[in-house]
């Protein structure tokens, strides 16, 4: 199916991506549903192996948005290139038999944001070239889009906010690059998103969200581009790292203005949010989830570490595993955490801070450090002490995580969108 779809894509001169989005616009024409994408953020193998189950489970597409701190020519956090991300989910995609729709996308990229290029500030030019050649190994693999956000500007005075036509300049020019890369070595079409729901170059001000995607249509057509239109534009819809609370009205007003361009509105942060279910309802595309998913790891981790000790304890278990006190030290050694001080909040001393401010930090961290050796050859202790007792440790973490993905397929209206993709595949057919 998912490669039918593809071919069918690719002979309208479309990615797949704006191919599935035009389907369910079409769909809601007919029916009045609307559906929101689920976008989920690849901070682990486990996430991977979850999405694909949770999405084979409820018979849906499934987008995999990875940031280039978590995949890049360098491995990034997970240790996958680009490459061997997308085998990655071809494989396990194989391994369970899910032959449905799959995206793969680039998640923030532009300067600055991969930490490495931020914590070493890097110039412009070092770090502009880094992003298009992360854009170029992307293509290649095989992504299904590219999320185009050059919204930060590290070489700016501290307070000062990056100008919104220096935003849009900058994202023609990296959208120019990938097209002129794309079309010159004859990849399929991709997807473009564009924006950010930061504080830096927000695109929350209506008139700022407007004169940005005019500028925008302008820059493309300038550079003879005007078969390039960013499907998803990131609106700033009332959620961040730490809110949950999903503003419907905003969304409806950023949706209107995308809609005049033949964009639908894409928000980030979704993680743990308390109203899912007014996402599709406000018309918005799709939503990015992430940490959340790297908290059900943790949780269903500790749940496997809490089963381990009670056999320790019944003398069931030759050696522990330590695993809990290895993520703890792997996480606070990294240093990673000082990413999401707040202010007034010890940056130093990581147990100045209070009890329940460690734990969040540790879980929202321990994505940075799956793939530390010592940490994989004690989750493997772990695994095979519970193994050994007759527990499927893997089941039980997976369970964890794609609980959580589960709400969001159901919240977003997309519970048997195959089955609507797979009615265009008859259609198509006997045409």
């Amino acid at each position: 199916m998912n490669q039918f779809l593809r071919e069918t894509a690719r002979q309208q001169n479309m990615s797949l991506l704006d191919y599935v989005l035009k389907q369910i616009n079409a769909s809601e024409n007919e029916t009045g549903v609307k559906r929101t994408i689920f976008a989920a953020c690849p901070n682990s193998l486990a996430v991977i192996k979850a999405s694909l189950r949770s999405a084979k489970r409820n018979n849906a597409m499934i987008k995999f948005a990875a940031t280039l701190n978590q995949v890049d020519s360098d491995g990034g956090y997970t240790g996958l290139t680009q490459e061997q991300f997308v085998r990655t989910i071809r494989r396990e995609a194989a391994a369970i038999h899910y032959t449905g729709p799959v995206i793969i996308a680039i998640d923030h990229g532009g300067p600055w944001l991969k930490d490495v290029h931020n914590r070493e500030k890097w110039s412009y030019e070092r770090t502009l070239q880094a992003v298009k050649e992360s854009f170029e190994a992307a293509i290649a693999a095989g992504y299904d889009l590219i999320h185009v956000d050059p919204t930060i500007d590290i070489t700016l005075p501290k307070g000062e906010i990056i100008n919104i036509d220096v935003v849009a300049e900058r994202t023609i020019d990296l959208i120019a690059h990938a097209e002129n890369f794309r079309r010159s070595h004859g990849y399929p079409p991709i997807a473009y998103e564009v924006g950010t729901e930061e504080v830096h170059g927000g695109l929350a001000d209506m008139q700022v969200f407007d004169r940005f995607l005019r500028f925008l249509k302008e820059g493309l057509q300038r550079h003879q581009l005007e078969d390039v239109w960013p499907c998803f534009v990131v609106g700033k819809v009332g959620t961040d790292l730490h809110t949950s609370t999903f503003d419907p009205e905003v969304a409806k007003e950023l949706t209107a203005v995308a809609q005049q361009y033949g964009s639908v509105i894409k928000g980030h942060y979704s993680d743990n949010v308390t109203n899912p279910e007014d996402y599709p309802r406000s018309g918005m595309g799709a939503a990015n989830v992430g940490p959340e998913f790297t908290e059900r790891e943790y949780e269903g981790l500790m749940e496997l570490c809490e089963i381990e000790d009670k056999l320790l304890a019944e003398g069931n278990v030759a050696k522990s595993s330590n695993l809990k006190a290895l993520l703890w030290k792997a996480v606070i050694d990294s240093q990673r955490w000082k990413k999401w001080m707040l202010e007034g909040e010890d940056a130093d001393d990581f147990y100045a801070n209070s009890p329940e401010r460690q734990e969040w930090l540790i879980k929202t961290g321990c994505r940075y450090i799956w793939e530390n050796p010592e940490v994989l050859a004690s989750r493997w202790r772990l695994y095979r002490n519970l193994d050994l007792n007759g527990v499927e440790a893997e089941e039980i973490l997976l369970s964890h995580i794609e609980k959580a993905m589960d709400k969001y397929f159901y919240k977003f209206n997309l519970v048997d969108l195959n089955d609507l993709l797979l009615t265009e595949k008859v259609e198509l057919s006997l045409a």
